[in-house]
């Protein structure tokens, strides 16, 4: 009764339920923008949050994120472009279907399963998020130190390419991150005489600017999308058909059940697999890759599960496994609020709201997914500059209000220009993030454990779950180590091979 009375009084007395409305129809049309990814469309509310209350943010950053899974299929069916990275298995059936002119079938099947999904994955986000909180509490300096490290390693080696370009960015990203004051003796460091360095640099200056303003910078080469002239309407799958979809959308909730548990998984790899395997499962697996229904339910409620279940590692410790729970945990720390145990006994009223109000997202996601459409298929035809134009007024204008500087829009956009670097070079953008945000957390549990054994590292030998965490971290990168290795073995012999049979 008390849970139901919080509920409740949520409702009635904070804006939960509005800023639950708001994120999902901002990320229902920022992910129906091809190129425009959840993690941007997170990022570009971000600095809005500021003058909001905690709740109100967080509930609205992560209901942009729900919407945006969903917002993604809608170009991936109707124009064979994927909205956001993890809608691009979605592309494979769907735009098939919408060739047999059966668009309205592929959008209302993949509405239905994204609720399900997202349903699925917020039960599981409210079973298994506190308890696993509890195990933080046995943690100390050591065993953050090891955590942080090992969500470092973790995202640096999984990122995708290079493990060499991977803990490269993570380390310039923890750079940046001791830019400021010390954290144990408080002196200044690397500010350069410059004010606006002294209390170090907002994480959210450095999502802003290698997200958002670096794909501007790529998407202002690219040739604007074919324009869809004709009408669609989302048709909800009939009861036949849901029955037939139940396999493959269960396939789905535990692909994205695994994925979102797994650092440096996501909604993109979520998809991919649960596609495998509902083909794999599937009663007629040759129609996968022609218009087959289950290949657009699989991915879809994979990728919808992850954007809940991905939220269970980041409020239990802290760690977010993808760039969109990147960009939220910006969110919590611009608050003052640190994910773990702590969250759930000093501002439970937080963790509730987001229960909440990622309910109310999920429950009128089916409305306005309808609803929005046509906004959607305004938004798709839009030549590019327009778009580019709006988007990048938006990015400034937030950038400024943080705190009216002009040298914080000087920042961004900097960070914007090595995004692009980053993008041309194949530089992953995770790490950097993650060494934006953990930075602190790594370097001042590094210093108080060494202040805790006066200055002796066998501090970190005296404690089971930094030795644990450590070779867990250790063991990632000698595994992506050696794979790269072997990569480049194999690409080495075959020209070799080539020359020999010719």
């Amino acid at each position: 009764m008390d849970t139901i009375a919080e509920i409740f009084t949520l409702s009635t007395t904070t804006l939960v339920i509005p800023a639950a409305i708001a994120g999902l129809v901002w990320g229902i049309l920022g992910g129906a923008l091809p190129g425009i990814s959840a993690s941007i469309t997170m990022a570009l509310l971000l600095p809005f949050t500021y003058t909001m209350e905690p709740m109100t943010a967080i509930v609205l950053l992560a209901s942009v994120y729900i919407g945006a899974e969903y917002g993604g299929s809608i170009p991936a069916i109707l124009i064979r472009t994927p909205g956001t990275n993890s809608a691009a298995a979605t592309v494979i059936d769907g735009y098939e279907m919408k060739r047999q002119g059966r668009a309205g079938e592929a959008l209302g099947i993949s509405l239905w399963s994204g609720f399900l999904g997202s349903m699925f994955g917020l039960v599981m986000l409210v079973t298994m998020t506190e308890p696993l909180s509890w195990l933080a509490l046995a943690f100390k300096p050591t065993s953050y130190f090891g955590l942080g490290v090992l969500g470092l390693s973790v995202i640096a080696s999984m990122s995708g390419g290079s493990l060499v370009k991977g803990l490269a960015a993570a380390i310039v990203g923890l750079m940046i991150a001791t830019v400021g004051a010390d954290p144990i003796a408080g002196v200044n460091r690397f500010t350069f005489g410059i004010p606006d360095l002294l209390n170090g640099i907002e994480p959210v200056l450095v999502m802003v600017g290698v997200f958002a303003l670096s794909e501007l910078m790529i998407q202002s080469g690219a040739p604007d999308l074919g324009e869809l002239k004709e009408k669609v309407r989302v048709r909800l799958p009939t009861r036949a058909v849901m029955n037939r979809l139940k396999r493959s959308q269960a396939i789905g909730c535990i692909m994205g059940l695994f994925e979102g548990l797994t650092p440096g998984g996501g909604g993109s790899i979520a998809a991919f697999m649960s596609y495998n395997e509902a083909k794999r499962w599937s009663k007629t697996p040759k129609l996968f890759g022609h218009g087959s229904e289950e290949g657009v339910a699989a991915p879809e409620t994979a990728n919808n599960t992850v954007a809940s279940t991905t939220l269970i590692p980041l409020l239990s410790f802290g760690i977010p496994s993808s760039n969109s729970t990147a960009v939220l945990l910006g969110g919590f720390l611009i608050h003052g609020l640190l994910p773990g145990p702590r969250l759930f006994e000093q501002n439970g009223d937080v963790v509730t709201g987001l229960y909440l109000g990622s309910f109310v997202a999920i429950v009128a996601q089916l409305a306005f997914g309808i609803l929005l459409l046509p906004a959607c298929v305004w938004l798709v035809n839009r030549p590019r500059p327009f778009l580019a134009a709006f988007i990048l007024a938006l990015i400034l204008s937030g950038v400024y209000t943080l705190d009216h500087s002009l040298f914080y829009v000087g920042f961004a956009l900097a960070m914007g220009a090595v995004g692009y670097l980053m993008r041309i070079a194949g530089f992953p953008f995770l790490p950097l993030i993650l060494g934006v945000v953990l930075g602190h957390m790594v370097e001042s549990s590094y210093r108080r454990s060494l202040l805790l054994s006066g200055g002796d590292h066998g501090i970190f030998l005296e404690d089971p779950i930094a030795i644990g965490l450590l070779l867990v971290a250790f063991g990632f990168v000698a595994f992506s180590l050696g794979r790269d290795l072997r990569d480049g073995w194999r690409a080495r012999r075959m020209p070799a091979s080539a020359e020999t049979l010719s």
